[in-house]
């Protein structure tokens, strides 16, 4: 028996029982779950171990500084650190990395656009990570970061004729600023790929269910299941909240950060991709860029999802975007989620 092959009244009968997590266990899901790893890894904090074997108690043979590139050989499934549900590590030279704090990165540098509509376009960082500059120079202070599958708007397209260079404006509406980005480290997303997925099922037809005993988000189009993925719900004080909810709030890129109401664990994250809020509060689905680990709770009380996932249910769910918009507010409308 696949789990893909489930309907939604089994699924949810095993979600009730308690049985989900041990039907996933048992088909080796967790390995269907993991996208193949690119072959390049980022890492995201400093000292990213390297074992010499797949496993929590073998021997560190080295660490990896925060933000180096390195290759990714493979994968193999070993022990689990913190995560039960995440035994993914990757093959490097010299060891193995356990896969939560490694992001699979690729580097695909784009030739720059030189016309943009009025109201601007989507971008998302084609690079492991691009830095932000205060002014169109490269001799310009530096900003922040961006990373790899982060979204952003691109406001205006600058050309340095003597340095040669090409310049994206991106504009931040949290922090009421402009930056610039070398062009070649964002790709412009063509409007064809925000448009609706299954615009032929009707709404109620669809249903996102999380189950957070198991992590696992599953999407069903009426009975029949079309994505289930591992996810990493929000951590104990900052919990995830149960119910029945939609996705009626949406944006393709959003700056989160808690700076407003929090004295510590403060987090200011540009460019969240594929955000689908469900509650007034600030829940959502959305990509995630800071960790790789899914399956365990850990986040502030969204629905992390590694950013392909969340792009997908950006797109399948409603309400539907227009491609020129940065964010969308349909109270009483969207797509059933339940989490339980």
């Amino acid at each position: 028996m696949s789990i893909f092959q489930l309907s939604r009244r089994d699924f949810l009968k095993l979600t009730a029982s308690g049985a989900l997590g041990l039907v996933l266990s048992e088909l080796g899901v967790d390995r269907a779950f993991a996208a193949p790893p690119t072959s390049k890894g980022l890492a995201l904090f400093s000292g990213v171990a390297i074992m010499d074997a797949p496993f929590a108690n073998a021997n560190q043979v080295e660490a990896i500084g925060k933000d180096q590139v390195f290759d990714l050989l493979g994968e193999v499934q070993g022990d689990y650190l913190s995560n039960v549900n995440n035994a993914t590590w990757y093959v490097v030279n010299g060891g193995y990395v356990h896969s939560g704090p490694v992001l699979p990165v690729e580097t695909n540098y784009q030739k720059p656009v030189y016309t943009l509509a009025a109201e601007g376009q989507l971008a998302e960082v084609c690079a492991p990570y691009s830095l932000t500059y205060r002014s169109p120079f490269s001799n310009s202070n530096n900003a922040h970061r961006l990373y790899y599958e982060s979204t952003h708007w691109v406001k205006k397209v600058i050309v340095d004729r003597d340095e040669k260079s090409v310049w994206y404006e991106i504009f931040d509406k949290e922090l009421k600023k402009s930056f610039y980005v070398p062009s070649y480290n964002l790709r412009l997303i063509p409007n064809d790929e925000l448009t609706q997925l299954s615009p032929e099922v009707p709404n109620e037809e669809k249903l996102l269910h999380v189950d957070l005993v198991s992590q696992v988000v599953t999407a069903f189009e009426g009975q029949k299941m079309v994505l289930s993925v591992r996810c990493a719900s929000g951590q104990r004080g900052t919990d995830t909240p149960k119910g029945q909810w939609r996705t009626y709030h949406k944006g393709p890129s959003i700056h989160m950060t808690n700076r407003g109401d929090a004295v510590a664990n403060i987090y200011n994250l540009a460019g969240v991709p594929w955000t689908s809020f469900f509650t007034g509060s600030g829940h959502a689905f959305h990509g995630t860029y800071w960790h790789n680990d899914y399956g365990r709770r850990r986040s502030n009380g969204c629905i992390n999802l590694p950013s392909s996932v969340a792009k997908w249910v950006y797109r399948w769910t409603s309400p539907v975007v227009p491609a020129n918009v940065d964010y969308l507010h349909q109270p009483d409308q969207g797509t059933n989620v339940i989490i339980e």
